[in-house]
Protein backbone atom coordinates (compact mmCIF):
# COMPACT_ATOMS: atom_id res chain seq x y z
CA UNK A 1 0.00 0.00 0.00
CA UNK A 2 2.82 2.54 0.62
CA UNK A 3 5.84 1.89 -1.49
CA UNK A 4 8.75 4.39 -0.98
CA UNK A 5 11.90 2.97 -3.49
CA UNK A 6 15.38 4.99 -3.34
CA UNK A 7 13.61 8.24 -1.85
CA UNK A 8 16.28 11.12 -1.11
CA UNK A 9 15.84 14.89 -0.53
CA UNK A 10 19.20 16.99 -0.27
CA UNK A 11 18.75 20.34 1.67
CA UNK A 12 21.70 21.88 -0.81
CA UNK A 13 24.49 19.38 -0.21
CA UNK A 14 22.79 18.03 3.02
CA UNK A 15 20.59 14.70 2.29
CA UNK A 16 17.76 15.17 4.82
CA UNK A 17 16.54 11.81 4.06
CA UNK A 18 19.14 9.07 2.14
CA UNK A 19 17.91 6.70 -0.03
CA UNK A 20 15.25 5.08 2.26
CA UNK A 21 13.11 2.36 0.33
CA UNK A 22 10.41 0.91 2.41
CA UNK A 23 7.61 -1.03 1.61
CA UNK A 24 4.33 -1.31 4.33
CA UNK A 25 1.55 -3.92 3.10
CA UNK A 26 -2.19 -3.22 3.93
CA UNK A 27 -3.46 -3.24 6.88
CA UNK A 28 -0.04 -2.55 8.56
CA UNK A 29 0.39 -0.21 10.99
CA UNK A 30 4.36 1.14 10.53
CA UNK A 31 5.69 2.89 13.56
CA UNK A 32 8.62 5.37 12.10
CA UNK A 33 10.88 6.40 15.10
CA UNK A 34 14.18 8.10 15.22
CA UNK A 35 15.95 11.06 16.67
CA UNK A 36 15.26 15.09 16.56
CA UNK A 37 16.77 15.71 12.95
CA UNK A 38 16.99 12.28 11.95
CA UNK A 39 14.47 12.84 8.53
CA UNK A 40 11.07 11.86 10.00
CA UNK A 41 8.88 14.49 9.21
CA UNK A 42 10.75 15.28 5.69
CA UNK A 43 9.98 11.24 5.42
CA UNK A 44 6.08 11.89 5.83
CA UNK A 45 6.22 15.57 3.84
CA UNK A 46 7.46 13.30 0.63
CA UNK A 47 4.75 10.26 1.63
CA UNK A 48 1.91 13.18 1.96
CA UNK A 49 2.82 14.84 -1.64
CA UNK A 50 3.82 17.86 -0.29
CA UNK A 51 7.16 17.43 -0.54
CA UNK A 52 9.16 16.33 -3.92
CA UNK A 53 11.99 13.85 -3.54
CA UNK A 54 15.46 14.71 -5.24
CA UNK A 55 15.25 11.46 -6.24
CA UNK A 56 13.32 8.07 -5.29
CA UNK A 57 9.79 7.40 -6.01
CA UNK A 58 6.78 7.31 -3.73
CA UNK A 59 3.79 5.23 -4.78
CA UNK A 60 0.32 4.89 -2.55
CA UNK A 61 -2.10 1.55 -3.67
CA UNK A 62 -0.20 1.10 -6.49
CA UNK A 63 -0.04 4.83 -7.59
CA UNK A 64 3.06 7.35 -8.40
CA UNK A 65 2.49 10.15 -6.43
CA UNK A 66 4.68 11.96 -8.68
CA UNK A 67 3.23 11.44 -11.85
CA UNK A 68 -0.67 11.61 -10.23
CA UNK A 69 -0.31 13.33 -7.23
CA UNK A 70 -4.59 14.32 -6.91
CA UNK A 71 -5.46 10.32 -6.91
CA UNK A 72 -2.59 9.47 -4.81
CA UNK A 73 -3.76 11.90 -1.77
CA UNK A 74 -7.01 10.69 -2.55
CA UNK A 75 -6.11 7.50 -0.71
CA UNK A 76 -4.43 9.00 2.10
CA UNK A 77 -5.72 10.44 5.18
CA UNK A 78 -3.17 12.81 6.39
CA UNK A 79 -2.80 14.38 10.04
CA UNK A 80 0.52 16.39 10.98
CA UNK A 81 1.88 17.46 14.33
CA UNK A 82 0.89 21.09 14.23
CA UNK A 83 -2.13 21.11 12.28
CA UNK A 84 -3.54 24.33 10.55
CA UNK A 85 -6.87 25.18 10.89
CA UNK A 86 -9.54 28.38 9.61
CA UNK A 87 -9.57 29.73 13.15
CA UNK A 88 -12.84 31.54 12.26
CA UNK A 89 -15.42 28.16 10.70
CA UNK A 90 -16.95 26.13 12.98
CA UNK A 91 -16.14 22.67 13.51
CA UNK A 92 -18.64 21.40 11.00
CA UNK A 93 -17.81 24.05 8.26
CA UNK A 94 -13.80 22.85 8.63
CA UNK A 95 -14.90 19.33 7.86
CA UNK A 96 -17.16 20.22 4.85
CA UNK A 97 -14.05 22.35 3.90
CA UNK A 98 -12.24 19.21 3.57
CA UNK A 99 -15.30 17.14 2.26
CA UNK A 100 -15.09 19.49 -0.50
CA UNK A 101 -11.15 19.12 -1.39
CA UNK A 102 -11.72 14.89 -1.25
CA UNK A 103 -15.18 14.86 -3.21
CA UNK A 104 -17.36 13.20 -0.71
CA UNK A 105 -20.49 12.25 -1.46
CA UNK A 106 -22.86 15.59 -0.69
CA UNK A 107 -26.15 13.24 0.48
CA UNK A 108 -24.06 11.21 2.87
CA UNK A 109 -21.81 14.25 3.91
CA UNK A 110 -23.73 15.25 7.47
CA UNK A 111 -24.41 12.15 8.45
CA UNK A 112 -20.27 10.75 8.46
CA UNK A 113 -19.65 14.31 9.61
CA UNK A 114 -21.77 13.59 12.91
CA UNK A 115 -20.19 10.30 13.39
CA UNK A 116 -16.95 11.82 13.12
CA UNK A 117 -17.43 14.15 15.34
CA UNK A 118 -19.30 11.68 18.10
CA UNK A 119 -16.40 9.33 17.92
CA UNK A 120 -13.88 12.03 18.65
CA UNK A 121 -16.16 13.65 21.16
CA UNK A 122 -16.52 16.92 19.78
CA UNK A 123 -20.47 16.89 18.43
CA UNK A 124 -21.42 19.50 21.04
CA UNK A 125 -18.68 21.82 19.71
CA UNK A 126 -19.54 21.14 15.97
CA UNK A 127 -21.49 24.80 15.56
CA UNK A 128 -18.70 26.57 17.55
CA UNK A 129 -15.70 28.17 16.31
CA UNK A 130 -12.26 26.52 15.81
CA UNK A 131 -10.68 29.55 17.66
CA UNK A 132 -12.84 28.95 21.16
CA UNK A 133 -11.26 24.83 20.74
CA UNK A 134 -8.18 23.88 22.86
CA UNK A 135 -5.46 22.17 21.71
CA UNK A 136 -6.75 18.76 21.99
CA UNK A 137 -9.81 19.38 20.58
CA UNK A 138 -8.18 20.77 17.62
CA UNK A 139 -6.34 17.65 17.23
CA UNK A 140 -9.24 15.38 17.45
CA UNK A 141 -10.97 17.43 14.73
CA UNK A 142 -8.30 16.77 12.29
CA UNK A 143 -8.52 13.17 13.10
CA UNK A 144 -12.07 13.54 12.44
CA UNK A 145 -11.55 15.25 9.04
CA UNK A 146 -8.57 12.92 7.96
CA UNK A 147 -11.32 9.56 8.21
CA UNK A 148 -14.08 11.61 6.85
CA UNK A 149 -13.06 10.10 3.30
CA UNK A 150 -12.46 6.44 4.21
CA UNK A 151 -8.57 6.63 2.96
CA UNK A 152 -7.22 3.54 2.90
CA UNK A 153 -4.53 5.09 3.64
CA UNK A 154 -3.25 6.66 7.05
CA UNK A 155 -0.07 9.16 7.70
CA UNK A 156 0.21 10.44 10.90
CA UNK A 157 3.01 12.77 12.71
CA UNK A 158 2.91 12.25 16.62
CA UNK A 159 -0.77 11.06 17.08
CA UNK A 160 -0.70 11.12 20.42
CA UNK A 161 0.73 15.35 21.17
CA UNK A 162 -1.89 17.18 23.11
CA UNK A 163 -4.27 14.33 23.19
CA UNK A 164 -5.33 13.56 27.19
CA UNK A 165 -5.22 9.53 28.52
CA UNK A 166 -8.91 8.66 27.27
CA UNK A 167 -8.39 10.35 23.44
CA UNK A 168 -5.15 8.38 23.69
CA UNK A 169 -6.62 5.70 23.92
CA UNK A 170 -9.40 5.70 22.12
CA UNK A 171 -6.99 6.47 19.08
CA UNK A 172 -5.01 3.70 19.95
CA UNK A 173 -8.10 1.46 20.04
CA UNK A 174 -9.66 2.95 16.60
CA UNK A 175 -5.56 2.57 14.59
CA UNK A 176 -6.21 -1.38 16.14
CA UNK A 177 -9.99 -1.85 14.45
CA UNK A 178 -9.12 0.05 11.35
CA UNK A 179 -5.49 -2.24 10.59
CA UNK A 180 -7.93 -5.01 10.75
CA UNK A 181 -10.02 -3.59 8.06
CA UNK A 182 -7.24 -3.11 5.73
CA UNK A 183 -6.39 0.67 6.17
CA UNK A 184 -2.56 0.70 6.19
CA UNK A 185 -0.79 3.05 9.09
CA UNK A 186 2.05 4.76 9.27
CA UNK A 187 2.65 6.63 12.32
CA UNK A 188 5.69 8.64 13.42
CA UNK A 189 6.25 9.16 16.96
CA UNK A 190 8.32 9.95 19.42
CA UNK A 191 6.42 8.03 22.13
CA UNK A 192 8.30 4.68 22.31
CA UNK A 193 5.84 2.53 24.53
CA UNK A 194 2.85 3.45 22.01
CA UNK A 195 5.18 2.17 19.14
CA UNK A 196 5.80 -0.65 21.00
CA UNK A 197 2.24 -1.55 21.87
CA UNK A 198 0.35 -1.36 18.80
CA UNK A 199 2.99 -1.53 15.44
CA UNK A 200 3.10 -4.61 13.65
CA UNK A 201 6.46 -3.25 12.46
CA UNK A 202 8.34 -0.42 13.53
CA UNK A 203 10.91 1.35 11.15
CA UNK A 204 14.59 3.30 13.12
CA UNK A 205 15.62 6.34 10.93
CA UNK A 206 19.24 8.11 11.48
CA UNK A 207 20.78 10.56 10.27
CA UNK A 208 18.95 9.85 7.15
CA UNK A 209 18.75 6.94 6.77
CA UNK A 210 16.68 3.50 7.69
CA UNK A 211 19.19 1.64 9.95
CA UNK A 212 16.76 -1.22 11.20
CA UNK A 213 13.17 -2.43 10.50
CA UNK A 214 11.18 -5.48 12.15
CA UNK A 215 9.01 -6.07 15.13
CA UNK A 216 10.70 -5.18 18.27
CA UNK A 217 11.79 -8.91 18.60
CA UNK A 218 13.83 -8.17 15.04
CA UNK A 219 15.06 -5.58 16.73
CA UNK A 220 16.27 -6.76 19.93
CA UNK A 221 17.89 -9.69 18.12
CA UNK A 222 19.60 -7.11 15.43
CA UNK A 223 20.55 -4.85 18.86
CA UNK A 224 22.05 -8.05 19.90
CA UNK A 225 20.14 -7.15 23.55
CA UNK A 226 17.38 -9.71 23.55
CA UNK A 227 15.69 -8.51 27.37
CA UNK A 228 15.44 -4.65 26.51
CA UNK A 229 12.53 -2.83 26.03
CA UNK A 230 12.44 -0.43 22.57
CA UNK A 231 13.06 2.21 24.58
CA UNK A 232 16.56 1.09 25.07
CA UNK A 233 16.67 -0.72 22.09
CA UNK A 234 16.52 2.67 20.23
CA UNK A 235 18.77 4.83 22.27
CA UNK A 236 21.60 1.82 21.76
CA UNK A 237 21.00 1.94 17.53
CA UNK A 238 20.78 5.45 17.63
CA UNK A 239 23.97 5.98 19.56
CA UNK A 240 26.81 3.39 17.95
CA UNK A 241 24.89 4.27 14.52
Amino acid sequence: MIELEAITKKYGDHPAVNHLSLNIPKGEIFGFIGPNGAGKTTTIKIMGGMLLPSSGSVKICGINMKAYPEKAKRKIGFIPDRPYLYEKLTGMEFLQFTADLYGVNKNGFVQKAKEELKRFSLIDWADELIESYSHGMRQRLIFASALLHDPEVIIVDEPMVGLDPVAIMMVKDLFKRLSKKGVTIFMSTHTLKVAEEICDRIGIIHRGRLIATGTTEDLQREAQITDADLERVFLLMTTES
